[in-house]
């Protein structure tokens, strides 16, 4: 991690970790990856300099209002938005079709797999505005995925404390580990809904 976000985390605490999580979340360049960032509270938590409760509290704060930006300004503006926008806009109109296809066949499940996954959680936020999807239906979903990953990573960041200067070291090799229990999440949550899906097909 950069020396400089370093300092500003363990400056700053809270408020650091909130706007560097809330930035990433508009789609804005941030210096290190969200994921990053929970992982090293975690850490400040282990070394007692940060509260576990409101780091989780705190970054869930941040991706909710990044999310909810997002798709308000998609959900109330977004057809005007895509048909003017500029050719460095970072959402392609593939990647759009693509997603709202996906977003529309899967349904509610699969916008909490995208929302669980960092490289389309931003777009997810995009594409069910377009699709006006209603804030009651997306919210919650939104809620319970920010949930989700941000507890995965901040506990990880606090379990793996003893262990920091080693995870740092081989942070690539990590990624996949960290991603791997986040699809081992994801298939629990699937395997639970088809389950309860079927046992209501059965009683009716």
């Amino acid at each position: 991690m950069p020396e400089e976000v370093v300092n500003y985390v363990i400056q700053y605490g809270y408020i650091a970790i909130f706007i560097l999580v809330f930035l990433q979340e508009l789609g804005i360049p941030s210096p290190i990856p969200s994921e990053l960032v929970l992982l090293f509270s975690g850490y400040l938590s282990f070394k007692g300099l940060l509260s576990l409760p409101l780091i989780i509290l705190t970054a869930i704060s941040s991706v909710l209002i990044g999310t909810i930006i997002i798709y308000t300004i998609f959900y109330t503006s977004g057809k005007f938005l895509i048909e003017r926008k500029p050719k460095w806009f970072p959402v392609s109109d593939k990647m759009i079709k693509r997603l709202t296809e996906k977003i529309s066949k899967g349904g509610h499940l699969s916008i909490y797999l995208f929302r669980m996954i960092s490289f389309t959680r931003g777009y997810s936020s995009i594409i069910t505005g377009l699709l006006r999807i209603k804030p009651g239906k997306f919210l919650p979903i939104a809620l319970i995925s920010a949930s989700a990953w941000v507890l995965v990573y901040v506990v990880l960041g606090y379990i793996l404390g003893p262990s920091w200067d080693q995870v740092i070291k081989n942070i690539d090799r990590f990624k996949y580990v960290f991603f791997g229990i986040l699809l081992v999440l994801i298939f629990i949550f699937i395997f639970i809904r088809v389950r309860k899906a079927r046992r209501i097909k059965t009683k009716s």
